[in-house]
């Protein structure tokens, strides 16, 4: 079953968000820190009650919160740009001990369906490079390339 976030789910997602840390962490060190938290408590029951923020977790038969997908309405309009709303992915992340069952491409084919009765343009998201396994997911669920962002790091 996908549901959006409760504050039960706090626990279940902040041990989510610390496997997706440790990920950018080992790929990315000089950016990503080995330990901390993306959001506080507090911050994260409050993205979970915005509807302009809404997470979904994926719950298992059992009661199990397998999964979570974050994501974020972004109202897009400048001079040269078509107006447009996209839902923009800011993380998803599926536990690891239930990898390799679909919990990601469930989440993922929910947050399509829901994007679409939002009347959204687009999903997109950012994935790191670091990451080859998330790159390789989302190519698989028929996402492309946007844009590339680019960088050059200044003190090697």
């Amino acid at each position: 079953m996908i549901r959006r976030a409760e504050p039960r789910d706090l626990e279940v997602v902040n041990k989510l968000l610390r496997q997706v840390l440790q990920v950018h962490h080992a790929g990315r060190p000089d950016l990503f820190r080995a330990e901390g938290k993306k959001y506080s408590d507090e911050e994260l029951l409050s993205i979970f009650a915005c509807d302009d923020t809404p997470v979904f977790v994926y719950e298992e038969e059992d009661g199990k919160v397998t999964g979570y997908v974050f994501c974020v309405f972004k109202w897009q309009e400048s001079g040269c740009l078509t107006p447009r709303l996209s839902l923009y992915i800011d993380d998803l992340c599926v536990d690891e001990q239930a990898r390799g069952r679909k919990v990601g491409t469930k989440l993922f084919a929910f947050v399509q369906r829901f994007a679409r009765e939002k009347g959204c343009h687009n999903i997109v998201l950012h994935v790191w490079e670091c990451n080859p396994g998330a790159i390789a997911f989302y190519r698989s669920l028929g996402m492309t390339p946007q844009f590339t962002s680019m960088e050059l790091l200044c003190n090697n």
